[in-house]
């Protein structure tokens, strides 16, 4: 597969617009969690490139290969806590948004597990990410090889 196209290049400005966001979730958001809603949400959507980019960048900040390898069965998984529990299924229900929306039980979770501010900007990081899976998909970006 050939990438069909650098946004980056092409609409600069609002790839730029993009990396804010980035760049306050990475500043409000705990970096541990960070890593799994992104490698969650790339997962979900399908992402290659990005599966790739979050799984490497959480290995070098310390995490723990057999959680960031049952992130894809989280539910069935016994490593995660009940608050990282409440961020992954937030980011599976925010990002499959035409399923079913966000469920008042899945919300709940959430609020009980995070302050508003924490939640918000837990909702922010569900966002950005699932911005960059969609331009890597539809641009068909790919990781760098082996």
């Amino acid at each position: 597969m050939q990438q069909r196209m650098d946004i980056s290049q092409a609409a600069p400005q609002g790839y730029q617009a993009v990396i804010g966001l980035e760049k306050y979730v990475r500043a409000n958001v705990d970096p541990t969690l960070l890593h799994l809603i992104k490698l969650r949400a790339s997962v979900v959507n399908g992402c290659a490139f990005c599966v790739d980019m979050h799984s490497t960048e959480a290995l070098k900040d310390g995490e723990q290969g057999r959680r960031l390898f049952a992130v894809s069965a989280w539910r069935e998984s016994p490593f995660f806590s009940e608050v990282e529990r409440a961020a992954l299924e937030l980011t599976d229900e925010v990002t499959a948004l035409g399923e079913h929306g966000v469920t008042d039980q899945v919300w709940a979770a959430a609020q009980d597990a995070f302050s508003d501010k924490e939640l918000a900007d837990i909702i922010l990081a569900i966002s950005t990410i699932n911005v960059w899976n969609r331009v890597a998909v539809s641009t068909h970006l790919q990781p760098p090889a082996l």
